[in-house]
């Protein structure tokens, strides 16, 4: 199928998901005149999702840093020196204290980050516990907890975990200079494990470290071929960490970065497309040409597992300023919150839940 840049026959073929987008169409979408581009990608935001709405999530790392990954881009990896202190998993309580603090702040799903290439056995139960905890205060949960096991992803699934986190990061043909330590069919077999649990899939990539328009077009692709589309796409712009392989790497262009995510919205035009990493050095008018070009999901708070993040007021003005309102779950009342935190600190003390885990 071609695509002509003429804007009558680009608005057209929005209605349903495709799973069969060709390389060229992709390519062919990255080359429109920008206008054009975010003409469709607006247009098919607004068919699939109420206009002025943005998804709002919170990130805690509940175990930080020695992770045995190689990932070039990431200051958790034991493989750099990046001076980041190393952090045990943290007590179910705390987790839970942070959680209802960022339903407080108006956040409606809460993800928690481990350093980990794949969760031990020691550690996997607490993490459950973390799950049933945020469900309980009424948020949405997510993880990203490395690869996982068919029966790990199945015991999530019965926790009722509702998102599992697990980007492919870019192409599979840039993939290896990237990473070293887990391939690329590795991220695809966990990602169909979860798929088959029942649990939705959060699953992006990051955009700056050095790849070709070509790389951003393959991860697009690959992610447009699954089916069904990851239900939440985080397109992130790499945040450069002293110490890590990619400190010096030269910066995106910001005009490609907007290209990119409009392109993510016609691809996967029922997904949350998630502006993530990388917005505290983004200006303003940036974030919000990214919002027109159909992202409608961000974090907020003042850190990204450990990078940093705009702090929420700042972004609940920036809302304000452009006529956005975060999207709402079910609303708890303060007491309700409460008690569910006090009922998991009672389950876990009687389960002696908590332990000095292993870094």
């Amino acid at each position: 199928m071609s695509l002509s840049t003429s804007t009558n026959t680009l608005v057209a073929n929005t209605q349903e998901p495709r799973f069969d987008w060709s390389q060229a169409e992709v390519k062919a979408l990255f080359d429109l005149p920008f206008m054009d581009l975010m003409f469709r990608a607006q247009t098919v935001h607004r068919e699939n999702f109420t206009p002025n709405e943005v998804q709002v999530s919170t990130l805690l790392s509940i175990k930080t840093g020695a992770c045995p990954e190689d990932c070039k881009y990431c200051p958790q990896s034991g493989h750099y020196n990046t001076e980041l202190e190393k952090e045990k998993l943290m007590e179910v309580q705390k987790v839970l204290e942070e959680a209802a603090l960022a339903k407080e702040k108006g956040a409606s799903r809460f993800c928690m980050g481990a350093a980990w290439k794949h969760p031990s056995e020691k550690d996997f139960p607490y993490v459950l516990e973390m799950i049933k905890g945020v469900k309980s205060l009424g948020l949405e949960s997510c993880v990203t907890l490395g690869t996982l096991n068919d029966d790990q992803a199945k015991r999530l699934s019965e926790v009722g975990l509702d998102y599992y986190n697990h980007n492919l990061d870019t192409s599979a043909e840039f993939y290896d200079s990237i990473i070293t330590t887990r391939t690329y069919q590795d991220r695809l077999d966990t990602l169909s494990r979860v798929r088959d649990s029942g649990i939705k899939l959060c699953c992006g990539g990051i955009m700056g470290m050095g790849e070709e328009q070509k790389d951003r077009v393959g991860l697009l692709r690959q992610l447009s071929q699954m089916s069904p589309h990851p239900e939440s796409v985080p397109i992130n712009m790499l945040v450069k960490v002293e110490g890590t392989p990619l400190e010096n790497v030269d910066d995106l262009d910001t005009f490609e970065f907007i290209r990119t995510i409009a392109v993510a919205r016609i691809l996967m035009p029922k997904s949350h497309v998630r502006l993530s990493a990388g917005r505290q050095g983004m200006n303003e008018q940036t974030q919000a040409l990214c919002f027109m070009a159909g992202a409608n999901s961000i974090f907020y708070g003042e850190k990204l597992l450990t990078t940093g993040n705009p702090e929420a007021d700042k972004d609940m003005a920036l809302f304000a300023n452009l006529g956005i309102n975060p999207e709402k779950r079910e609303e708890h009342s303060d007491e309700a919150v409460a008690e569910a935190i006090a009922a998991q600190v009672v389950k876990q003390e009687e389960s002696k839940l908590f332990y000095e885990a292993s870094v």
